[in-house]
């Protein structure tokens, strides 16, 4: 009796977990809600940033939008360490976290693993039309808006013909100024910003 209703027990936890699973990815396979209160930003707008952090002012910038504690942010992480290691000699990497809970800029470079600057300024969120993480937003050497959108098609950011961020840098680095991309780079996916940052 002990064995059918601990294979029972084992079985039920089994589905349980893979229900969670499932759903989770589900969860994050879908695009995420735009807010009623949304204000588009289109590229081309100029975004002003003020910070002692950025010491070349001539370079473009990727502005890093993550929350510790979104699954999608932190399967980005490896992701976006090795764009500032490809890119760090052309381009400044900004770290803005959006999160309920507060976080030091030791806190955030230490799960990087970098000691990339970090600007604890959630308006930037509204001011890039930022509304979900993880996002890059890249500027031009002029601040001015040049994408804004996905790291990656895939969650696990493995793809390389869908790198989006990667292929932004890269058109930007090369001076194409009107690249197109598909609405798989453009439609947000991942974590909604927290509420209290919306306010």
């Amino acid at each position: 009796m002990r064995k059918i209703a601990l294979t029972i027990w084992l079985v039920s936890l089994s589905l349980g977990i893979f229900a969670l699973f499932w759903h989770v990815e589900w969860v994050y396979s879908l695009p995420t809600p735009v807010p009623v209160n949304y204000r588009n930003v289109l590229p081309g707008k100029r975004i002003n940033i003020v910070s002692s952090m950025i010491v070349d002012n001539d370079r473009p910038m990727l502005l890093h939008f993550f929350n510790p504690d979104c699954p999608c942010s932190k399967f980005n992480v490896e992701h976006f360490r090795t764009l500032v290691k490809m890119y760090s000699n052309r381009v400044n990497f900004i770290v803005v976290p959006l999160s309920k809970k507060p976080y030091t800029v030791q806190e955030i470079q230490h799960i990087f693993h970098l000691k990339v600057p970090v600007l604890l300024d959630t308006s930037l969120a509204s001011t890039c039309g930022v509304y979900s993480t993880p996002q890059a937003v890249i500027l031009d050497s002029d601040r001015l808006l040049y994408y804004r959108g996905n790291y990656n098609k895939t969650r696990y950011c493995t793809d390389n013909k869908s790198n989006y961020a990667m292929l932004a840098l890269d058109s930007l680095l090369q001076q194409k100024h009107h690249r197109i991309f598909d609405q798989s780079a453009l439609t947000a996916y991942g974590c909604k910003i927290p509420e209290i940052i919306n306010k």
